[in-house]
């Protein structure tokens, strides 16, 4: 008697789900978010992994860092930019973050989120964190990607266009940084840094 009640109260519960009226804030995301939002690619290509060079000391602690947001996107995908840039191994892992290291250089990554750890006081630039991850950037290639004939890697720093070199843009604390190689993407201007961060 005692689950047929639940259940009959469930089912009422339910059944009025879909009966109140929706209001236009109730309709789903922003129309901003859903044009900047891509699928993340399948494949190599678009999980490349760290395997290259730590940058700076690498010191068994991972101290003061401030946060840069790096977003790859490539073939109207995203590119996700591998956790364990800048560490060394043993790594410990708790839940699909890397809790710690063996060390950690100037400019670290602890999951795929394109959050770049970068130490307090240093002075880097994409050139640094594309060479610590172990892929390519230049004006036409972007980690496994090339640019179309014609076409270049378009950056975007905090949803403004990058004129320069892509290598050359600095990791500055709290930066938002796209970089699009194939159909463009509307960048996003900003990121919400988890605290300490």
């Amino acid at each position: 008697m005692r689950l047929a009640s639940a259940l009959t109260i469930a089912a009422l519960g339910l059944g009025g789900c879909g009966s109140a009226q929706r209001t236009p804030a109730d309709s789903g995301p922003p129309a901003e978010l859903v044009a900047q939002a891509r699928p993340i690619g399948r494949g190599a290509n678009f999980h490349p992994p760290a395997r290259g060079p730590v940058i700076g000391r690498c010191t068994p602690d991972l101290g003061p860092r401030t946060g840069v947001h790096v977003e790859l996107f490539a073939a109207n995908r995203v590119v996700l930019v591998a956790a364990g840039i800048g560490t060394r191994p043993p790594l410990a892992m708790s839940a699909g973050r890397i809790a710690r290291a063996r060390c950690y250089g100037d400019l670290v990554t602890l999951e795929p989120t394109g959050v770049v750890q970068v130490r307090t006081g240093s002075a880097l630039r994409l050139a640094e964190l594309f060479r610590s991850w172990g892929q390519p950037l230049s004006g036409t290639r972007l980690g496994p990607f090339t640019a179309d004939a014609g076409m270049r890697v378009q950056v975007f720093v905090n949803g403004q266009p990058w004129r320069g070199a892509p290598q050359d843009v600095p990791l500055v604390s709290h930066s938002e940084i796209v970089l699009e190689v194939g159909p463009h993407v509307p960048p996003h201007r900003s990121y919400t840094f988890p605290p300490g961060v």
